[in-house]
């Protein structure tokens, strides 16, 4: 038996991992020429913060995604457990008791506090919250290093094809994100933008969100002094394109957090769409006989690894996992 994953994003390539090590045979497709076009995987924040994510999510999504963050853990080295600093302005001080009432496993933290854990960041915050069991990692470097892996156990990544025109035969897992809309009803676009700037003369070692009533930023560190910022959450399905918009309010609350981001370097300015359900949280269905793994939202490498177990064990053993395969994902014929 030869299991063919299609998409080669986060959730095809876990899904493809998680397969290949328990002695499947597994081939991936993938349309876009590169793992740099396959999906929007490629411009995700990287952050495993389960507990940060309660804040405005289904209590399911921290669970599925302490799971997560123990599996990146396992296989990538390059998972940072350094924790998620989350700090407001003195101007916004009651989002940051209302984010303390929706969350859970963390710390309060005054200024001094902060200065200790974030030098650079000394003096700029009255007050934080200090959630230590979470972690992050670069997406880019853990996509190649779990297609590296993949190749390792003959795992063959055929790029520029695709799976549903290849027709390929043998049981069928679809993590293809929005391309999947046809078969999945009430899935939709969520566009995020997001912007890397190079900035050597300031050090954070974890990633820290700014709460702000109006547009939250988070900001992750990457190597070589480069950070991730981002935030924007719009519902769209317009994948090409940064709006003006965004841009201003993101280097905004940037130059806020710290005004060194003044003097940063754009490196890049990108977006993705993120596939959704109008619930937000994800879903295993079967349609047809295929298997899809979708609507990770915005916590795509921090659900990857539970949906990918979950759809191994359905796939292989027959299993049901009512928390994320719904009453509505039973077998149907397609539209």
């Amino acid at each position: 038996m030869q299991v063919t994953v299609i998409g080669a994003g986060v959730a095809g390539l876990v899904c493809a991992l998680e397969l290949a090590e328990r002695g499947v045979s597994v081939q991936v497709l993938e349309r876009a020429a590169t793992l740099e076009g396959a999906g929007c995987s490629w411009f995700a924040g990287g952050m495993l913060a389960p507990w940060c994510e309660r804040e405005n999510s289904d209590p399911l999504i921290a669970t599925l995604g302490v799971e997560g963050l123990g599996w990146w853990r396992e296989h990538f080295g390059g998972t940072v457990l350094a924790g998620t600093l989350v700090v407001a302005h003195a101007r916004d001080t009651a989002e940051l008791g209302q984010f303390a009432a929706r969350t859970a496993h963390y710390q309060r933290l005054d200024g001094g506090q902060i200065g200790v854990l974030e030098a650079d960041l000394a003096g700029r915050f009255l007050q934080g919250l200090y959630f230590p069991e979470e972690g992050h990692l670069d997406p880019r470097a853990a996509l190649a290093a779990i297609a590296g892996r993949l190749r390792e156990l003959g795992v063959a990544i055929r790029f520029g094809t695709d799976g549903c025109c290849a027709a390929p035969a043998g049981p069928l897992i679809d993590c293809s994100g929005l391309a999947a809309r046809p078969h999945l009803a009430g899935l939709r676009g969520v566009k995020g933008e997001m912007l890397l700037l190079r900035l050597a003369g300031l050090s954070v070692s974890r990633p820290v969100r700014v709460l702000h009533p109006r547009m939250p930023l988070y900001i992750v560190p990457r190597a070589a002094g480069v950070f991730m910022v981002g935030a924007t959450m719009i519902e769209s399905d317009e994948a090409l394109h940064v709006t003006a918009r965004s841009m201003l309010e993101l280097l905004s609350a940037a130059y806020a957090l710290h005004p060194a981001f003044g003097d940063a370097q754009i490196v890049e300015i990108s977006t993705g769409v993120r596939a959704a359900f109008a619930d937000n949280l994800p879903r295993i269905s079967r349609v047809d006989g295929v298997l899809h793994v979708n609507g990770l939202y915005r916590h795509g490498f921090l659900l990857a690894p539970a949906l990918a177990r979950r759809a191994a064990d359905a796939l292989l053993h027959g299993r049901h996992f009512p928390e994320v395969m719904h009453e509505d994902s039973r077998q149907r014929r397609r539209a």
